[in-house]
């Protein structure tokens, strides 16, 4: 038999046995079995079960302070900066572009379509979803459409405390992603910072050269790339939360306590949020739109619906713009995919 050191607590007491057989280490283990009411055997524990986290509260807190000193990390300064470069690229080109292809977005629901027409297919919710499958009406949108918006508190460090519900008016709201590049390292002072999504029109409003709109196509198209790649680095070292029930994001270890929380609208009260860890798309929200590919009609219909592919906003707008799409977007665009049985003509007309 082979021989083991053990070092138990019995009843309160510590029993020391340097060297034992494997005999021996057995009935010591036995001695923290007991015999429940039905017959069966477990392991008692021999410490309190209770604990009084009163008393943890401090050493919890010390510990996320201690930690807050680590940051920011001076490697991830420079993917911060890259951040802001290509979030500024990108709001320029979409800017551009918008002047030269038009967008549409529905009236009742946040469908968006990028061409003159928007499309036939039946997927309107209507107003507060009163109404479901029914064929969009269709307004004239804007850059916000195309880059979602999406907004979170603005703290002074990581380790500030947690704002509760009256103090959701005492914090300033920026934009989700420049709050993580703020907290990343970036001078607070940088003029990014409070930079919202806005259309850019400082173009004088001319049509672009072939050559010129197969640029700037490219280069948005680009920096999208590379803004949400350097967002997924930097989500890796910094926390973020995102609410399960809705599109609420917080920057930093733990949720806010403000009661924003969407899924109690109907209630006379709105509850807190429940948080997760926040991904890529909670920051920069694809805004997935239909993609209409050159062996479709010009204007899609429902019928075909299952046939037709999707991409991301952005993309689908600078592909019409004459830039390559990544082989990441293929397989959800169906490029080379059939086009559907033939249909009876018939006239196609989009409020």
């Amino acid at each position: 038999m082979g021989v083991a050191g053990v070092a138990m607590v019995v009843a309160g007491g510590l029993v020391s046995i340097s060297i034992a057989s494997t005999a021996t280490v057995s009935l010591l283990r036995a001695a923290f079995m007991v015999r429940t009411a039905s017959g069966y055997l477990m392991y008692s524990r021999p410490y309190c079960k209770k604990v009084d986290f009163k008393k943890l509260r401090p050493m919890i807190l010390k510990r996320i302070e201690d930690r807050a000193k680590h940051y920011p990390i001076r490697r991830m300064i420079p993917v911060a900066e890259d951040v802001l470069k290509s979030r500024a690229a990108v709001i320029h080109g979409v800017s551009v572009l918008l002047k030269v292809f038009s967008v549409m977005t529905c009236k009742f629901c946040p469908e968006v379509y990028i061409g003159k027409e928007g499309h036939l297919i039946k997927t309107c919710r209507g107003y507060r979803r009163q109404t479901k499958n029914q064929v969009h009406c269709w307004v004239p949108g804007s850059l916000n459409d195309i880059l979602v918006p999406v907004e979170a508190f603005h703290l002074q460090n990581m380790s500030q405390g947690e704002i509760r519900h009256h103090q959701r008016f005492d914090f300033d709201r920026i934009p989700a992603v420049l709050e993580l590049c703020w907290q990343a390292g970036v001078d607070p002072s940088n003029a990014h910072l409070y930079q919202r999504v806005q259309q850019d029109d400082s173009g004088n409003g001319e049509p672009l050269p072939s050559q010129g709109l197969l640029s700037v196509s490219t280069r948005t198209l680009r920096a999208w790339e590379s803004l949400r790649t350097s967002v997924q680095k930097l989500l890796l070292v910094y926390p973020a939360k995102v609410c399960q029930h809705c599109s609420e994001v917080h920057i930093g270890p733990s949720g806010h306590k403000a009661r924003l929380c969407g899924i109690f609208k109907f209630e006379s009260w709105r509850g807190t949020h429940f948080w997760k860890k926040a991904e890529v798309d909670d920051l920069i929200p694809p805004k997935m739109v239909w993609h209409r590919r050159p062996q479709d009609p010009p204007v899609l219909i429902d019928d075909r619906r299952d046939y037709y592919g999707h991409a991301p906003a952005v993309v689908d707008l600078c592909i019409k713009g004459g830039a390559s799409a990544p082989s990441s977007y293929h397989c959800a665009m169906k490029l080379e995919g059939y086009p559907g049985p033939r249909l009876a003509c018939r006239k196609l007309s989009v409020n």
